[in-house]
């Protein structure tokens, strides 16, 4: 491989415009993350009450179990911004990775300090998601359990359908028939259907005096069976270890529970994060050879302005060495092999829309790579396939239905990063979340929509203009046809925002484009816990 030879100026005046907006961008991201860490506004009286209570807050029970200064990977954490009410900072649940005596783990951890850890429909996703992760990618699960349950006005989208709680119960039992560890610590409420989270567990440690299991409260005890009884001799540790069986030990502190949890997780067999496959060339990781920093000055403050995906590769990859395939055709696609943090990958990134020629290099790409049993790193950042009339005698929709399938069917890891836009059927071919990444992360000017807006308020104006054609009407004026494109273009700038799809679970969360490097070797090295499938892949050459 060699080095790429970066031609940025970073004296020039556009970068340096570019680098004062994008870090206004990463500003406005770091501010939004630290409210939803803090448990957002207003929220004091909710964390002194939990504190009182003897309770630790959950990134910090989080720290208490993974290994000393090693990193935690949080999927995620704006899950849930803008919605709510602005009620529910991060879903009321921290999902990521953690490590603990060198093994990657999932963790999912309710917030008590958010609606008493209450399941709003986001935290049901969130809580499903990072089961998925753990499947996907041949993890063991950490549940730290604080939670009441089912949040019951919105009991309709958290009940009945697949993904929601009964879901994640489901994959809970999946997840052990697979051979992968699930651990819980029950450190507040756990009712109702919740229950099932500690019962569907390996091993479960209660916290006394805190930790309480039962399908049904107090509450409904007493409006069933008219009986009076205390939570801790319904459901507290003292009798589900020493008389139900439900859990396996009772701590008296979290810190002993969390001990005890670690000395369980040496006891699992587990593959340390280090440990590498048969399958898989690593070597000693190496720094790229430009600062990542200077990302910010590449992506321009103008998203209708270009920029060229190899000089992101060389801020991520080691030594910023690439050894690109068919640099000379196709080249709205960028294809190559790199390192990340010593792993081998394929790299598939944009620049700019994606005709036949480049939809076909793609394929061929993903191809080898497949064939290869090299996992692949989409860098998006495009407007879609190329349309009109010469386009179409060119084949392109059955050109981006073979990259679209190759993608589909492509068995190694696949991990995605929105860099740019991401727009219409561009988003399925470069691996978007219906095409099921192991990762998928945003950075804070990447936007996502069908179409950008101006596109789409154009499209339909001149469908209303057409219609107002048949009709026998006068065309809109330019005022009108502003007026009517008005409200189009406000809706999809707040739909295409990052934020909207972080919100919702689109993403596994935005991401500061310095830390993109240390995200994906993370990424990898946690997906490597999982076999590599045997593939017959041939090469069709296209």
């Amino acid at each position: 491989m060699r080095r790429i030879e970066s031609r940025i100026d970073t004296g020039s005046a556009s970068y340096a415009e570019n680098r004062a907006a994008y870090e206004a961008m990463v500003a406005t991201l770091r501010e939004r993350q630290q409210v939803a860490i803090d448990g957002g506004h207003g929220r004091e009286r909710s964390i002194e009450r939990h504190l009182s209570r003897g309770k630790v807050l959950v990134r910090d029970r989080i720290d208490m179990v993974t290994d000393h200064e090693s990193a935690f990977l949080e999927f995620s954490t704006l899950s849930g911004f803008g919605q709510y009410d602005d009620e529910v900072p991060g879903g009321g649940i921290v999902t990521g990775i953690g490590i603990v005596h060198g093994v990657p783990w999932v963790f999912i951890a309710n917030d008590a300090t958010v609606k008493g850890g209450s399941l709003v429909p986001v935290a049901i996703k969130k809580h499903v998601r990072a089961q998925e992760i753990a499947e996907e990618n041949g993890l063991g699960v950490i549940y730290l359990v604080d939670s009441g349950g089912a949040f019951l006005p919105l009991q309709d989208d958290i009940f009945p359908d697949k993904d929601h709680f009964g879901g994640s119960f489901y994959r809970q039992a999946r997840l052990s028939a697979k051979g992968l560890p699930q651990l819980s610590v029950v450190l507040g409420g756990c009712t109702a259907g919740g229950a099932y989270v500690p019962a569907l567990s390996d091993e479960v440690i209660m916290v006394e005096g805190i930790g309480r299991i039962f399908l049904g409260g107090a509450p409904i005890v007493k409006a069933a069976l008219g009986e009076i009884i205390e939570p801790d001799d319904l459901g507290g540790a003292e009798l589900h270890t020493r008389l139900s069986g439900v859990s396996d030990y009772v701590a008296a502190t979290e810190a002993e529970a969390y001990g005890k949890l670690r000395e369980i997780c040496a006891t699992t067999n587990q593959r340390r994060v280090d440990a590498p496959r048969d399958w898989m060339d690593i070597t000693e990781p190496e720094p790229p050879a430009y600062a990542a920093d200077e990302l910010y000055g590449i992506v321009s403050a103008d998203d209708r302005i270009p920029f060229d995906a190899t000089e992101i590769i060389a801020r991520i990859v080691d030594g910023s060495k690439f050894s690109p395939f068919k640099p000379e055709w196709g080249e709205s696609i960028v294809t190559g092999f790199a390192r990340i943090h010593g792993h081998m990958v394929g790299i598939i990134a944009n620049n700019g829309i994606i005709f036949s020629e480049s939809a076909l290099k793609a394929t061929h790409f993903i191809e080898l790579c497949e064939q290869r049993r090299i996992p692949l790193l989409f860098l998006q950042n495009t407007s879609g396939y190329m349309v009109g009339r010469d386009s179409e005698v060119g084949g392109i929709a059955k050109n981006g239905a073979k990259m679209v399938a190759a993608v589909a069917n492509a068995t190694v890891p696949k991990y995605t990063v929105l860099i740019g836009g991401s727009y219409g059927a561009g988003n399925y071919g470069m691996c978007g979340r219906a095409y099921d990444p192991r990762f998928l992360f945003m950075w804070p000017n990447s936007r996502i929509s069908v179409m950008g807006g101006p596109q789409a308020a154009d499209v339909l104006a001149t469908v209303k203009q057409d219609q107002r054609a048949r009709e026998g009407l006068e065309p809109m004026s330019e005022d009108e046809w502003a007026t009517f494109q008005a409200p189009i273009l406000d809706k999809y700038d707040v739909e295409g925002s990052p934020y909207y799809s972080t919100a919702r679970l689109w993403d596994d969360g935005i991401i500061d484009p310095r830390d993109t490097r240390d995200i994906l070797g993370l990424a990898i090295s946690a997906s490597l816990n999982a076999p590599m499938p045997e593939t017959d892949f041939g090469i069709f050459r296209m």
